[in-house]
């Protein structure tokens, strides 16, 4: 399957969407709520191509739009563009504290609207990719409240949420950096609870905390069979599995030695 994006054709594979083979092929497309692990949520709609296909033209969400084959592509028309612009001076009007937001409009030399006021020290977009975060992790701890001018991401009454584990991953998928989590002294802070953190069985770094740990422990049951890992950090999980993949090299190495 080939798919052609900007007049250049690139290979494809069934069940793609646009923008996986855009990226595979360094063909730049912004986005501010996709994330890997988290595919399919398209609500900031920076990510919004033209796409030719069956005789007709139609603005589609790279991120969510599958590929077909033969189909053109055009990332940058003057249409699209314009709209792209749009989009990010508004974005910088609700979240004008937001680097990532500074440097897309840079980038794509966006001027701010200066008749428009913005909502000053915030840096959240409302994109929803921390509560689907949340959601898939089975812990609904945080949600989108209220309406209109008023709607905002948090907890349930604005409280302190019991089912929230301290896990961090709405955090760490924010585009934003609009949640705030805090270290120190071996406790974290995030959503106004603290938790006490864990050491890494190997190097002895902070990691996750107990509510978190006892929470995959929970998911996974019986499933994980070196159930041990979990109480690593992500850095000393690769570097465990590293080893193990250079002592299986070296393992076939001495039998194909042997058999030779």
């Amino acid at each position: 399957m080939q798919i052609i994006i900007n007049g250049k054709t690139y290979a494809a594979n069934p069940g793609e969407k646009i923008l996986d083979v855009a990226r595979r092929n360094r063909v730049e497309i912004p986005t501010l709520c996709h994330s890997e692990a988290l595919p399919g949520l398209a609500s900031c709609r920076l990510c919004m191509v033209e796409v030719h296909e069956g005789g007709r033209t139609q603005e589609v969400a790279a991120c969510t739009y599958p590929v077909t084959d033969g189909m053109e592509v055009v990332t940058d028309s003057e249409m699209i563009t314009a709209k792209r612009k749009i989009l990010l001076a508004l974005y910088n009007l609700i979240a004008p504290d937001s680097e990532r937001i500074k440097g897309l409009m840079a980038r794509y030399h966006v001027e701010p609207f200066d008749r428009l006021q913005a909502d000053a020290e915030n840096k959240c977009i409302l994109c929803g990719l921390c509560v689907k975060a949340c959601e898939e992790l089975g812990t609904n701890a945080i949600s989108t409240l209220f309406r209109g001018t008023k709607k905002k991401i948090g907890t349930a009454f604005e409280q302190p949420a019991a089912e929230c584990i301290g896990c961090g991953s709405c955090a760490s998928v924010c585009p934003t950096q609009a949640i705030e989590m805090t270290e120190a002294d071996g406790k974290r802070t995030i959503w106004d609870k603290t938790f006490e953190l864990l050491r890494c069985q190997d190097c002895g770094e902070y990691y996750t905390t107990p509510e978190a740990l006892a929470h995959v422990r929970q998911k996974l049951g019986d499933t994980v069979g070196n159930i041990e890992e979990l109480e690593l950090c992500d850095y000393c999980k690769s570097r465990r599995a590293a080893e193990k993949l250079k002592n299986g090299l070296r393992l076939n190495e001495l039998f194909d030695a042997t058999v030779k």
